[in-house]
């Protein structure tokens, strides 16, 4: 029912800033519980932010301050600026959608962090 494709991702030195973007499929978005989440070799997913449809977001401790989430329900996208990039930070970067109780997954995007 839903599609969810990711973009942004990269290779980036440390202290740098990426924009990852998350464009869904379907007319209600505007209704949809979007998060983000990261996956790093040898470590489970886990979740980095999220944002409610009313806007309301939460954010992992290890990114806050640093990253935001934020969406424009108009263009059907999510976004998560990252800045001040650690190493840490490496991992792939996965797009969830919660929808009437159902959760969809993008295909995730890559990002490195590597002086």
């Amino acid at each position: 029912q839903v599609q969810l494709v990711e973009s942004g991702g990269g290779l980036v030195q440390p202290g740098g800033s990426l924009r990852l973007s998350c464009t869904g499929s379907g007319s209600f978005f505007s209704t949809y519980r979007m998060g983000w989440y990261r996956q790093a070799p040898g470590k489970e997913r886990e979740l980095v932010a999220s944002i409610t449809s009313g806007g309301t977001t939460n954010y992992a401790d290890s990114v806050k301050g640093r990253f935001t989430v934020s969406r424009d329900n108009a263009k059907n996208t999510v976004y998560l600026q990252m800045n001040s990039l650690k190493v840490e930070d490496t991992a792939v970067y996965y797009c969830n959608a919660n929808l009437f109780g159902n959760i969809y997954w993008g295909r995730g995007t890559l990002v490195t962090v590597s002086s």
